[in-house]
């Protein structure tokens, strides 16, 4: 066939803004492409000394037990970001968080985008008896804004972009799975096919579900949702599934040749998996309902995993919603990147994980005959297991590139942000913001209490009589013993947490952050409306040392006020009921959280432990790392330093 046949039997989907000259295509809008370094900020469920292992029992995998092709070295990841900087980081590697390049590394890819519904990221959780319904964050209402702010057009822009990144990162024995209702199948079909090729499209698979769907008047019920089945190439990983396949009527055949088989329900033969896959949802009453309101079952990710990958390959979901692949991935012995853009999304996934060893059983077995009817009930036996090392990780941070040598660019960058007139003469007040003097702690460490202190007493010395203390990192017990001593010294000490880069990146899409300069018409466009100095957490800590034992004790914690907590702030008795997790690294070395001990909520347990112990095997000096995530996925630190004797 000529290359002009060729052209003649092609077909495109084009939208706004596809093509540099939309009237004439023949240019594509290039991807922009930015890619930052990780952070990472905690690791789950690894010792700091290897010989430790055995003695901190069932809290970390044996790597005795790994999967043969598993790399014992191995740390799976659960990123916090912006997907498409995320995929794009991962493409080019990060030396500085020990991740190589994984272009042509992953071996399957399951997504499950946001639909075309309207939906807004709100969370509900529960504080005690009430439920509260929190407003989405500045991340997640600018990707809102981002993805449907011109309808389909965005949305498809949205996915074309992130699809392409996909690819890149697809092994060329890969395959990806795209979660989509009816509303966007037949789009996201048309720029599959271009982005994967006609060829290497394998299924449209119809997920049929009794519960859940929408089943308004004026239409059938809506009870599926598809899932499209490509690859990168002619050469992938298929692992043909069986299923029963029930007789009509559930009577024998008796055909010749055909061998038969009969159950309680009735007679049928085993088959190969159909493309029709009968799978309730998590229903209210079920072992793994998380209450996050897209959870998909496990055993929907378990045919998707099981057909397509082995034990050790590399699984990612870059929509990771409450992790259900995650989950799946690690209970079948695969690696997993899990990446989302929600706070929730990430606590979530990291409270599952830790709690995966209550969690039904999965096994990777090929002989296993699935059930075709939906109404049929599996026994729930218990995994046992804990989840292997992970790390969670933030795309971006302050303290890298050309911003640790800034010092002061980053004072007046956060000055600007903060909207505040800078001040010259002082040696510790920097601004001055609606008759509060502004103080902005350092870039490169913890504000102190002797920090806070210098500053009080400068703004007594100069007749301030309230004061904004904004901080990246805080010190421990800063927040109590500020508080006092401003209140001694008569003066307003508010303590403001510094947005994160995440935030700040979502807030000025186009700017380049490491120049700390922003357009004046441009901070009053849009960081008035788009970024939040929020107050910090208050968390207070009781110590008690005896002998080499340490005990923790959270006393107090509050959160910032907003509408939401208004509402029900009388109703709130118990300040521990605002706490859904908190966890302990009790040698912290200044590097990454390495998560030690955590207590957090559970449908039968709905409070955490206030209490947390140690026993330290030496005498010496330690420092003691505390992580507090809230109801909401907000989180706060402290450190502590103890003396053991």
């Amino acid at each position: 066939m000529s290359k002009n046949d060729k052209n003649k039997k092609y077909v495109e989907l084009i939208w706004a803004e596809k093509y540099k000259d939309f009237i004439r295509p023949e240019k594509k809008t290039e991807i922009e492409r930015i890619a930052l370094p990780f952070q990472i900020t905690e690791t789950i469920n690894e010792p700091r000394i290897k010989e430790s292992e055995g003695s901190l029992g069932k809290m970390f995998a044996p790597k005795a037990k790994y999967p043969e092709n598993y790399p014992l070295d191995w740390k799976n990841k659960l990123i916090w970001g912006d997907n498409k900087i995320v995929m794009e980081s991962l493409l080019r590697g990060d030396k500085s968080s020990g991740i190589p390049s994984l272009a042509g590394k992953i071996n399957l890819i399951y997504i499950d985008p946001p639909f075309f519904t309207g939906a807004d990221f709100s969370v509900k959780t529960t504080i005690g008896n009430e439920e509260v319904e929190k407003e989405p964050s500045i991340i997640e209402q600018r990707a809102y804004i981002d993805t449907w702010s011109q309808g389909i057009a965005s949305y498809l822009k949205y996915m074309y972009e992130r699809l392409v990144l996909m690819r890149e990162l697809l092994a060329d024995n890969g395959s990806i799975y795209v979660h989509l209702d009816e509303r966007l199948g037949h789009y996201i079909k048309i720029i599959l096919d271009e982005i994967f090729g006609y060829d290497n499209f394998r299924n449209e698979i119809v997920w049929r579900y009794k519960s859940g769907g929408s089943s308004e008047k004026g239409h059938y019920s809506r009870k599926h949702d598809v899932i499209f089945f490509y690859t990168k190439s002619d050469k992938y990983t298929f692992r043909t599934l069986k299923e029963k396949s029930y007789s009509r009527e559930f009577k024998p055949y008796h055909f010749e040749g055909v061998q038969e088989f009969t159950d309680e329900i009735g007679s049928y033969t085993v088959v190969n998996m159909k493309d029709v896959w009968n799978i309730d949802m998590v229903g209210r009453t079920s072992k793994e309902r998380l209450d996050y309101a897209t959870q998909k079952p496990e055993q929907l990710l378990k045919r998707i995993i099981v057909n397509s990958s082995n034990e050790g390959d590399l699984i990612a979901d870059f929509f990771c919603g409450s992790g259900t692949t995650a989950a799946v991935a690690e209970k079948l012995g695969r690696r997993w990147i899990m990446c989302d853009l929600g706070k929730f999304a990430i606590h979530t996934t990291r409270k599952r994980l830790m709690n995966i060893h209550k969690s039904k059983l999965l096994k990777d077995n090929l002989n296993e005959i699935y059930e075709e009817m939906p109404e049929i009930k599996e026994e729930f036996i218990e995994y046992g297991n804990p989840s292997r090392p992970f790390e969670i990780l933030n795309i971006g941070n302050y303290s890298i590139g050309d911003w640790q040598e800034k010092e002061e660019g980053f004072v007046k960058f956060i000055l600007q942000l903060y909207q505040t007139k800078p001040l010259t003469g002082f040696n510790y007040i920097h601004g001055e913001k609606e008759k509060r003097a502004v103080h902005v702690g350092s870039l490169s460490a913890p504000v102190t209490i002797d920090e806070i202190k210098t500053v009080v007493e400068e703004c007594n010395n100069n007749n301030f009589k309230s004061l904004d203390v904004l901080g990246l990192e805080w010190g421990y017990g800063v927040n109590e013993l500020a508080k006092a001593l401003a209140q001694k010294s008569k003066v307003d000490l508010r303590l403001i947490q510094i947005p994160s880069y995440n935030e700040l990146s979502a807030a000025l899409v186009g700017l380049d952050l490491n120049l700390f300069k922003i357009p004046d018409e441009i901070v009053e466009e849009k960081i008035s409306e788009n970024i939040k100095f929020l107050e910090l957490s208050y968390l207070e800590l009781e110590t008690k040392i005896k002998g080499k034992n340490v005990e923790l004790e959270i006393a107090d914690f509050q959160l910032p006020p907003t509408p939401e907590l208004a509402e029900i702030a009388d109703k709130i008795k118990d300040p521990i009921d605002l706490i859904d997790y908190w966890a302990v690294d009790w040698d912290y070395q200044g590097d990454t959280f390495h998560n030690q001990w955590q207590s957090y909520r559970t449908k039968k347990e709905p409070k955490v432990d206030k209490k947390a112990t140690y026993t330290y095997e030496k005498a010496g000096k330690y420092q003691i790392m505390v992580k507090v995530i809230d109801v909401f996925g907000g989180d706060v630190s402290k450190i502590i330093n103890v003396k053991i004797k």
